[in-house]
């Protein structure tokens, strides 16, 4: 099987996001949020003082795909965020990324190592 997804993450993706959405053969679409947050006008991937158009932006993305009947997914950092953004009706989310989680085990295997 093959799955065709679009990553809205710049001004032009966020502006033309209803256009994308309804191209055929796209099966969804995809929001990588620290390069949304900068296309929205952050000044870092993690900027708070652009959290409500942010939302907004991942809010509209979120309506197009369903008015457009394709799934919607979000990247996060943790699964608390990824089951907040599920609830707010996201088809899909990834939780982290491989060098988290590799990072995340060989810090708990040396720790287990130190202790005692």
């Amino acid at each position: 099987s093959v799955l065709v997804l679009a990553m809205i993450a710049t001004p032009a993706g966020l502006a033309n996001v209803a256009e994308i959405c309804a191209t055929p053969g796209l099966d969804g679409v995809y929001i990588g949020p620290a390069d949304l947050r900068l296309a929205v006008g952050g000044a870092t991937a993690s900027d708070p003082a652009v959290d409500d158009v942010f939302e907004e932006a991942v809010v509209k993305i979120a309506e197009a795909a369903a008015d457009a009947g394709i799934a919607a997914g979000f990247h996060t950092p943790t699964g608390e965020v990824a089951k907040r953004r599920l609830a707010q009706g996201f088809t899909y989310a990834t939780v982290s990324c491989d060098l988290v989680h590799l990072e995340e085990a060989a810090m708990a295997h040396l720790s287990a190592a130190r202790e005692g």
